[in-house]
């Protein structure tokens, strides 16, 4: 089930493996500033995606969900939820209580990823290996620096070489986990109005409020 716990695995949408990486693999380097640049270029970003999680024992959860983001405020609807911040706040809706509960935004440091870094995650606190290519894709392993930091040991991207976009996002955990997050459509430079990264408790009548600040 995809849990509030789950959500915030979401938001990082990627220790013995590091040593074996390469921190300035050249090649994956050249792709991945390619990425960026490309990626650092739209000023919003609209995507939707699924989300697989496939335990040891093989089962297999499904879910699918969307975001958006501009600069660094993003909203990201999932089952359940809707979070909504705007560069300072988070508020995190939780559609069946109808309650929505508020917190600052996390900030500095390795490990204050959020969805508005989704597509950018590489750029820091990790190594990276080129791992192979073909005619459409190329695929790239990233290796935290800091593992005993991280609840997963390997983050494996695919990316569609002629878009020079993320397709999808593979993420080992330490449990035997495997989390795979699948973009199913992106769209960059859309027109995106600031008060869609707020919310807005006059639209939601009875909404329970607990300010967690």
């Amino acid at each position: 089930m995809f849990t509030k716990k789950n959500t915030f695995i979401l938001l990082l949408t990627f220790g013995c493996f590091a040593l074996n990486a390469q921190e300035k693999d050249p090649k994956a380097k050249k792709i991945l500033d390619e990425l960026s640049l490309k990626t650092k270029a739209y000023t919003t970003i609209k995507a939707e995606f699924t989300w697989v999680v496939e335990k040891k024992d093989k089962t297999k959860d499904s879910q699918s969900g969307k975001i958006q983001t501009k600069g660094p405020k993003y909203k990201l609807e999932i089952p359940g939820h809707d979070i909504y911040c705007d560069g300072k706040t988070v508020w995190d809706f939780i559609k069946d209580a109808n309650e929505v509960q508020i917190k600052d935004m996390e900030v500095g440091g390795d490990d204050a990823v959020n969805p508005s870094t989704i597509f950018t995650i590489y750029e820091k606190g990790y190594k990276y290996k080129f791992v192979s290519e073909d005619a459409t894709s190329q695929i790239i392993e990233l290796y935290p620096i800091n593992p005993d930091k991280k609840k997963f040991h390997t983050i494996k991207l695919v990316l569609d070489k002629t878009k020079k976009q993320i397709s999808s996002v593979k993420m080992m955990m330490k449990d035997g986990t495997v989390q795979t997050y699948t973009i199913k459509s992106f769209a960059g430079g859309t027109v995106i109005p600031d008060t869609d990264f707020s919310f807005d408790a006059k639209l939601h009548k009875g909404v329970s409020v607990e300010d967690i600040r």
